[in-house]
């Protein structure tokens, strides 16, 4: 419980780190295997294909390397990743197979070793008292865990909503910050509701997420997003701060964010000037670190399901920042894809495997960074026809040009020649890469983030998903296609008194 509510005192410590040196002192490393990576942003990449004890020797140079990683990058092979600060967020990950080398002195490394060598020598004894008294341990903990199921969900809601500090809100304050939800205040509408922009009593301006009374299906995603925003904190996602549940209202209370979303300048003749090369590559990069940070370095493996441009808000900074948790999935344990029979997303960005069999993963997040990156660069939705016979998309129209050598006519004219030709065509790359048909042919997110913010060679892509369209009068519809029972995860809410 510590652990879900970013309680990390109990955690793991250097024993030895202010007491003796790691640096030219005969220290060494120590594997620690099957682990979930260290936060990534206290870590920098070695833009290498070097073998392992490269990659050691590279980190020993440096006193302030604190320990590596070896990645492999897919078409070009190992890439070595260091970290030079303390390591954050550690944890035994089977799943995630990788492999962390961290730094220790001397002395702990001749203890390592020494443990080792007499562990080999007392395995056979060691091993089978221990599992008849976890074998009955289990059968104990079993019967008390199902027990305390019931009660856990009961108070998982409000645990999770204080570790975030979001507060319940009274309805009165909601009415009085909306002016009773005047139209003037109305931000725009969703799948589920409305949103408006609201101003506290202490004049915090507030963007509030209204859901639909009449919508049977919201109510679910409403759990969902509180469930999973509140365990969530990071510079390009959006901060929740609180929600109200009082007299049958579900509403979620965000931070405002003036500028709105993306697609609202990236698809507007006039405000898209707004957006010089510079801003939309930053955008590109921030959006790859928030989805990296849901797939690997927050406490959940987080697949969000509804990636699209106007799901990316823009502080007065113009800085990204992920929305819209509600078709967000947490992975749990071991489990990296699931499979649905309701599909639930918007026509161009979802993955060919989600479309089709109702399969997700990681992979399918990918795809729809894929599309989005295509589209800030060419300043064009991918639901539109970009030549008559054939019918293309962009995936399609992309691919055509990329295959022509001609690639840098699809950059939006609205950048003039003001932009650099090495980036867009590498933004371009990487977003084929992205939207390939077979999801084991995409990047991971960490290999995304390592191409865009270094001058790797990055592979060929192979000819994408989703080239051809046909006709329809909503390019735009977002899908919900149910053919049988599902439910998204249950989350009880409790009624809290709200002060």
């Amino acid at each position: 419980m510590e652990w879900s509510l970013r309680d990390g005192s109990g955690g793991c410590v250097r024993k030895r780190l202010q007491t003796s040196s790691v640096c030219d002192h005969g220290e060494g490393f120590v594997k620690v295997e099957n682990v979930m990576l260290p936060d990534t942003s206290a870590a920098a990449w070695v833009d290498t294909s070097k073998s392992r004890a490269d990659c050691e020797l590279e980190c020993k140079r440096n006193c302030s390397c604190s320990a590596y990683a070896v990645i492999v990058i897919p078409g070009k092979g190992d890439g070595c990743l260091n970290w030079y600060k303390e390591l954050v967020d550690i944890k035994y990950d089977r799943s995630e197979s990788h492999d962390l080398y961290v730094r220790v002195d001397a002395y702990e490394l001749a203890g390592n070793t020494r443990k080792l060598n007499g562990s080999r020598e007392k395995t056979m004894l060691a091993i089978l008292a221990p599992s008849i008294a976890l074998l009955l341990f289990l059968i104990s903990l079993s019967s008390y865990l199902r027990l305390k199921k019931r009660a856990k969900k009961g108070t998982e809601l409000q645990a999770n909503s204080n570790s975030s500090e979001s507060e319940c809100f009274k309805l009165s304050t909601i009415m009085a910050a909306t002016n009773n939800f005047s139209p003037a205040n109305e931000l725009g509408q969703g799948g589920f509701g409305s949103v408006y922009k609201g101003l506290l009593a202490n004049g915090k301006e507030v963007a509030i997420k209204r859901l639909s009374r009449s919508s049977g299906q919201g109510t679910e995603e409403f759990k969902n997003e509180v469930m999973v925003i509140a365990m969530l904190q990071h510079r390009n996602l959006v901060k929740l701060l609180g929600y109200c549940t009082q007299d049958g209202e579900q509403m979620l209370i965000y931070e405002y964010l003036p500028n709105k979303s993306l697609d609202s300048f990236l698809f507007d003749e006039s405000r898209r000037l707004l957006l010089d090369w510079r801003k939309r590559f930053d955008i590109i990069v921030g959006i790859a670190r928030g989805i990296l940070y849901l797939h690997q370095d927050s406490r959940l493996r987080i697949i969000h399901r509804d990636l699209k441009c106007s799901n990316i808000l823009l502080d007065a900074d113009m800085n990204p920042k992920i929305s819209d948790f509600g078709m967000a999935k947490i992975f749990e344990g071991n489990r990296t894809e699931d499979r649905t029979r309701r599909v639930v997303g918007t026509y161009g960005y979802m993955s060919p495997e989600y479309v089709v069999f109702g399969n997700f993963s990681a992979k399918s997040d990918v795809f729809s960074f894929g599309v989005m990156l295509l589209e800030i660069v060419s300043g064009r939705k991918n639901n539109r026809f970009y030549q008559q016979n054939p019918p293309l998309t962009l995936i399609g129209y992309v691919w055509e040009l990329w295959r022509e050598e001609k690639a840098l006519e699809i950059v939006d004219p609205s950048l003039t020649e003001l932009y650099d030709p090495r980036e867009a065509l590498k933004c371009m790359q990487i977003g084929l890469l992205c939207v390939q048909e077979d999801a084991t042919d995409r990047p991971s997110m960490l290999a995304v983030v390592f191409m865009l913010s270094s001058e790797t060679e990055i592979p060929s892509p192979k000819q994408p998903a989703f080239l051809f369209r046909k006709s329809d009068n909503n390019p735009d519809i977002a899908v919900d296609i149910e053919d049988g029972q599902y439910s998204l995860n249950e989350v009880t809410i409790t009624d809290i008194a709200c002060r």
